[in-house]
Order: structure tokens, then sequence, then C-alpha cells
């Protein structure tokens, strides 16, 4: 049995749950669940919301699926469960961080920033153990791009970060009059250094919700 979403998602995501993909990627979940070992434990697949209810969202920072190794393997994008060692992609998101605001954060796990606001949303929530992008094309990115659609339509005033080409194609979903999008290349050890070191990110998503009224984000 999956966990139950969070009030005002589940309210503002009702049509999603009777859409027949719905239906068809639940029993798909359900059933790797029971017969292989996956990725965030079941009962956290949902956390992401549970963490950063609509109302409070102010940064979404889209990854695409979530780690796919033990310890490493978290329900929030880029986080990593306090005591495993960073993955290479988020070294250098805080080797930005480093470079852009002074601000030096060991702390793997990401939870604290999404206390304050941000969406930590991977387009697909879940994964089987050792096997990357195994729950692709399942139907989650239909729901999570359903979700970037309502943060855009019922918000105003966040800042939708957007590292990589994947991250960049959900542009479309985002109603830019009343939100700041902020792209670079993705912060892997792959393309970190084709656009992403350097970008200055945090101090660009600080500035914009400052403007905006809101109490900066506490990145440290």
């Amino acid at each position: 049995m999956l966990p139950s979403i969070e009030p005002s998602w589940s309210q503002a995501l009702s049509f999603e749950f009777e859409k027949p993909y719905w239906k068809s990627l639940m029993a798909f979940v359900q059933s790797e669940y029971q017969t292989k070992i996956c990725f965030p434990p079941s009962k956290d697949i949902f956390r992401a919301f549970d963490i950063t209810p609509l109302n409070q969202v102010r940064v979404v920072l889209i990854g695409q699926d979530p780690y796919h190794t033990l310890g490493a393997a978290m329900w929030l994008a880029f986080s990593i469960a306090t005591g495993n060692t960073p993955q290479p992609s988020l070294k250098n998101i805080f080797k930005e961080l480093a470079s852009d605001l002074g601000i030096v954060r060991t702390e793997t796990d990401l939870s604290d920033w999404a206390r304050q606001g941000i969406l930590l949303l991977n387009s697909v929530l879940t994964v089987q153990n050792g096997a990357p992008a195994s729950h692709r094309k399942q139907g989650w990115e239909t729901f999570t791009d359903s979700v970037i659609s309502i943060v855009s339509q019922e918000q105003k005033g966040v800042v939708f970060v957007l590292w990589g080409n994947y991250a960049i194609s959900k542009r479309h979903l985002i109603d830019e009059t009343h939100h700041k999008v902020i792209t670079a290349s993705h912060p892997s050890p792959l393309s970190a250094y084709h656009g992403f070191l350097g970008s200055k990110p945090f101090h660009q998503i600080n500035q914009y919700i400052s403007e905006n009224g809101q109490t900066p984000i506490h990145w440290g």
C-alpha cells in the first residue's frame, strides 16, 4: 500500500488520480516494490510533498530520478542521507555554493532546504536498486509535469531552477510572467564545467525572493 500525499497537494492533484495512467503507474510501482529492491522506501515516495506543502513552495529544483544505490537514495532531488558520501553532482552543487556565497556545506541531507520552501522534485520518484532510469516512462513524468504546472498556476514569484537539458525541457510548463527561471548545465562531472560552475544560482534565488518580500534561503 503506497502512502497518501500531503493534503494540499492531494487536493490540487486530485484530477490526476482519476486518470488511467495513474492507476497503471501505481500498479507498476506496487509490483516493483513487492518483487525487487527499490528506492526510496515506499513510505517515503511522496515525502518531498510532505516537507514542502504547495502553499509554501518558493523554489522548485528539478532532478531526474532518485539515486539507485543503498544509502545514497532519498526522496528529495540531489539529497543524500546523512553519513553517506556525496554523489559527484552534489559535490559540484556544494562547490558552486561555496564559490557563489562563500558557504561551505557538508550536510548532504537537503531536508533543511525543503523545509524552507524548496521543492526538490525528481521527475521520476522511484527507481530499482542498481538500475538507473529503470522506472522512467511508466507515468511518473506525466505526474511531475502536472506538479510543475500546478505550482506555476497557483503560486506567484517562484524560482524554477532547471539544471541540464532534461530539466530545461520542462520550461514550457512555467508561466515566466509570474515566475523566475534559472538555467544552467547539469552539475554532474560530465557537464558541470560547461555552464554550471560559475552560474551563481544561489544568490540569484535569494535576490529574487527578497525582491518579492520573502525571507532569503539559508543555504548552510
